[in-house]
């Protein structure tokens, strides 16, 4: 059975740090490209950032670029996405997903069902 269950989102202040995981099963993870969307509300989810296999050619929205990070541990089949210097703009709904090809809206083949990410003072 194919999940990818994030976790780490809460309420933090703007400023502040939180670290989200992602952990894969089901799927042979090394093989796809896995990435974070995001979407706020009234919004639409968009491309957050996304890296391959091997884990390099990572890749980030020009609005989070300087401050998120993401990382693959494969031997742990987790995707990570380390949140610096939050501003109230990245509060929304974060979600995980996988492709084989490429990473879309049109070709994920996978989605995790989401954390919620609030910033707030």
């Amino acid at each position: 059975q194919v999940q990818l269950v994030e976790s780490g989102g809460g309420l933090v202040q703007p400023g502040g740090s939180l670290r989200l995981s992602c952990a894969a099963s089901g799927f042979p993870f090394d093989y796809y490209f896995i990435g974070w969307f995001r979407q706020a509300p009234g919004k639409e989810r968009e491309v957050v950032s996304s890296i391959r296999g091997s884990g390099g050619s990572a890749l980030y929205a020009d609005s989070v670029k300087g401050r998120f990070t993401i990382s693959r541990d494969n031997a742990k089949k987790t995707v990570f996405l380390q949140m610096n210097s939050l501003t109230t703009e990245d509060t929304a709904d974060y979600y995980c997903a996988a492709g084989y090809y490429e990473l879309s809206e049109a070709t994920n083949e996978y989605w995790g069902q989401g954390t919620q990410v609030t910033v707030s003072s």
